[in-house]
């Protein structure tokens, strides 16, 4: 399988570059369905079946592609592919920063967030398509089109996927130092907003009831739900309040990233957030907090570490070097995973620096895993995978 592999690496740069030249930022609907359509149309002149669905009143397209082989009644697909087609990058970024090789690599923005894994994701179907091996195998890939905004219209469709299939591969970017991914924190996102009252900061600031001041006071007791020692982390992050400087404020809030290692955790951060409404400092603020989890934390089952285990001994077969990280961002596989469906994630290129101007995929590292990948595959077709 060689020849396969090599002859498509000009044809996998070519199609990375005309993906990171497209802007496809998640609250970018355009953009995105050209991305969408991109895909579809290959894997349609593949023979693939796909469907189109939209989330979020049209502003997510996504893309559902099986290989022609039938899936039986009762019967699953071998495996999800996951990828998602959004970025968090604004429109205009792509014409000011566009695709580039430099010093072996690859870089643009999303090009290794995840851009190169989508692309993974279609070569790896042309290329068993080409040998026939689609034929007899059902595999499903999804992409959709707003994860870097919690997957919140996707979630369900791809929770559906992945209880109709085996084994679930996500391909967000090998780490830099190669490690790929089986255990992710869980993500939770929360908005806590202070009302007070509004008064002339010069004339009678005493008839006021100070919300920026209440928030501060917030934000001090936010900040200590986090649990560093157990891996909880809990970030204040985007702050505003007040209209004018000779104005009390009577309204402030705050956005809040959290992140957990465990359930446990993820329940105990919960409930510090449902008791804030009720302990303001200032009389008279009224307290509201809206958000809660988005992702639990994607912890490896014995399953999962089975299946590790034989992809991780396919690899070194290959000369390969596998190890695995945990990480503290989270992915659709903290969902599929949540569902006891082994998950494998950052099974893309090598990648780093993502969501920065700097973002880069190792050029190297395209063809060797793109063997692995299509040898994960073949080890399903012949029976020999967990």
């Amino acid at each position: 399988m060689q020849a396969p592999f090599e002859s498509s690496y000009d044809q996998f740069i070519d199609d990375l570059k005309t993906l990171v030249n497209m802007d496809s930022g998640s609250n970018y609907p355009p953009g995105l369905t050209s991305v969408r359509d991109f895909f579809l149309n290959r894997f349609t002149r593949l023979g693939w079946q796909t469907k189109l669905h939209a989330f979020l009143d049209g502003r997510a397209p996504c893309l559902e592609a099986a290989s022609p082989a039938p899936l039986l009644p009762n019967s699953r697909f071998e495996f999800l592919f996951i990828g998602h087609m959004d970025t968090v990058f604004t429109e205009g970024t792509a014409a000011t920063r566009p695709f580039s090789i430099q010093n072996g690599r690859a870089m643009g923005p999303a090009v290794g967030d995840m851009k190169a894994g989508l692309v993974t994701m279609l070569h790896v179907a042309e290329i068993i398509t080409r040998d026939g091996m689609a034929d007899n195998l059902p595999i499903c890939m999804a992409f959709n089109s707003d994860e870097e905004v919690g997957s919140k219209g996707s979630r369900n469709w791809i929770e559906a996927l992945a209880k109709k299939s085996k084994r679930v591969l996500v391909f967000e970017s090998t780490r830099a130092s190669g490690h790929r991914v089986i255990q992710r924190k869980g993500t939770g996102s929360y908005e806590v907003t202070c009302n007070g009252r509004a008064a002339h900061a010069g004339v009678e600031p005493e008839k006021g009831i100070n919300a920026v001041v209440e928030l501060a006071h917030q934000i001090l007791k936010i900040s200590d739900f986090a649990r560093p020692e157990l891996g909880t982390t809990v970030s204040t992050t985007v702050v505003s309040g007040g209209t004018a400087e000779n104005v009390i404020p009577d309204s402030a809030k705050v956005a809040v990233d959290v992140r957990f290692a465990t359930i446990e955790e993820a329940r105990r951060v919960e409930a510090c957030f449902k008791q804030a409404p009720k302990n303001p400092e200032i009389e008279g603020v009224q307290i509201q907090v809206k958000g809660g989890i988005g992702r639990l934390p994607m912890v490896p089952s014995e399953k999962t570490e089975r299946l590790w285990g034989r992809i991780a001994g396919i690899g070194r077969n290959m000369g390969l070097d596998m190890k695995l990280a945990s990480t503290g961002g989270g992915s659709d596989g903290n969902f599929t995973a949540a569902l006891d469906v082994p998950t494998i994630d950052a099974m893309g290129p090598i990648g780093g620096n993502a969501h920065s101007d700097r973002e880069y995929v190792e050029l190297s590292s395209i063809t060797p895993n793109l063997k692995l990948i299509y040898g994960i595959v073949k080890a399903a077709a012949e029976g020999t995978l967990p």
